[in-house]
């Protein structure tokens, strides 16, 4: 794992996520190789990252943006304004048009929304494709939270479902299966796309193989995906294909800067920081996993062991056990790797806890301070 020089983070107002733009820069070079390589178009999944700061470095080298709904996609449209693919469960009656002005995909979730809307949004944009979300019911997904092929999944539509009327309006397909997995999980899903979906593809222009892809880790297959995308390219020339990986893009691209605020003894060294797994890190506790702390190791491992937990009242509202080669201090610095892509996307205010600030790294290894929240941010929050 690509790490921070913690010393370029000294002084740092805390909590505060650094991301870097050197980092930032490699998995891009890693995504344009893909494109160029395959033909594939990737898009940058908003849900995963949304750094807006960022985008004047990113629209060089991607396609586009996906978009969850109405706010995802006037953020593509305003700042990154290259392609915006929107999908959404549900599409809400007052939101569509204003969505279709502002994509050039629609995602329907269902044939019944589908053709609740298609007749809309082609009127007030005739150049919008019109696509439709499908499960193959088969997936790879490493924890069922985070499984959208999963039994009775509201995520698609099964081949069961499928109703041939929206076959003269279909313009593509999309499908979402994966969770941080690599190509062969991919290859696995998209054989049974075919065997049950192939048989629509010459009706439509375009598929898309949605996010899980894995793309920018260290051990990701990335000459095979491109073979993969090659093959299927081949057996399908007339189709446009894309990927939205969402971690992909800021996967190990910076950290959670936290501090020390006290230190306590409950049979074991207790360590609160002025940060929160539930708050600021909520995929530690919803995926879960352990975040990689910068210098620590497992407890037991090194000298000193401490339970290093957050500032907000929920009891579980702990990181994790770990070691380090010097006792903690109050003030002491805490860094949690690889802490941009889901996170502050997802953070909240939960016990008025302030939000961390987003701060960048640039490449001359500068640090700067682009967002700072404070009381107004939490207060407009509420009514």
């Amino acid at each position: 794992m690509a790490m921070i020089d913690p010393r370029l983070l000294t002084g740092l107002k805390t909590p505060a996520y650094v991301c870097d733009l050197t980092l930032l820069q490699h998995n891009l070079d890693i995504l344009s190789h893909i494109q160029h390589q395959s033909g594939a178009h990737i898009l940058l999944a908003l849900k995963g990252f949304a750094m807006w700061s960022t985008f004047d470095q990113l629209r060089p080298m991607l396609a586009g943006c996906a978009a969850s709904g109405l706010h995802e996609a006037m953020l593509a449209r305003e700042i990154f304004d290259k392609q915006v693919h929107t999908y959404s469960p549900a599409f809400k009656d007052s939101e569509i048009e204003q969505i279709a002005c502002l994509s050039d995909h629609i995602v329907f979730n269902s044939p019944g929304q589908f053709k609740r809307f298609y007749q809309r949004c082609r009127e007030v944009n005739p150049s919008i494709q019109l696509d439709l979300r499908i499960n193959p019911q088969t997936s790879c997904a490493p924890v069922d939270l985070y499984n959208p092929c999963g039994k009775h999944s509201r995520l698609g539509t099964t081949i069961t479902q499928f109703d041939s009327q929206i076959l003269p309006h279909l313009d593509g397909l999309h499908f979402h299966a994966l969770c941080e997995q690599n190509v062969d999980a991919l290859e696995q899903v998209l054989r049974q796309v075919e065997a049950d979906f192939g048989q629509f593809f010459t009706e439509i222009h375009s598929i898309n193989l949605g996010g899980g892809h894995h793309l920018t880790r260290e051990d990701y297959d990335i000459e095979g995906l491109i073979k993969l995308l090659k093959d299927f390219q081949q057996r399908y020339p007339h189709l446009d294909i894309f990927l939205e990986p969402g971690e992909a893009i800021g996967w190990e691209t910076g950290v959670l800067v936290a501090s020390v605020l006290d230190i306590m003894h409950n049979d074991m060294d207790i360590a609160i920081l002025d940060t929160s797994a539930e708050a600021h890190m909520p995929d530690t506790l919803a995926m879960p996993y352990r975040a990689v702390v910068s210098g620590a190791a497992q407890a037991g491992e090194k000298a000193y062991t401490y339970r290093l937990a957050g500032n907000t009242c929920l009891a579980g509202d702990i990181m994790g056990d770990y070691s380090f080669d010097q006792p903690l201090q109050i003030g002491d610095q805490i860094l949690f790797e690889d802490q941009i892509h889901y996170t502050f996307v997802k953070n909240n205010t939960f016990n008025g806890i302030g939000l961390p600030s987003l701060v960048l790294l640039d490449q001359n290894r500068q640090l700067r301070v682009i967002r700072e929240f404070d009381y107004e941010d939490y207060k407009t929050r509420l009514s």
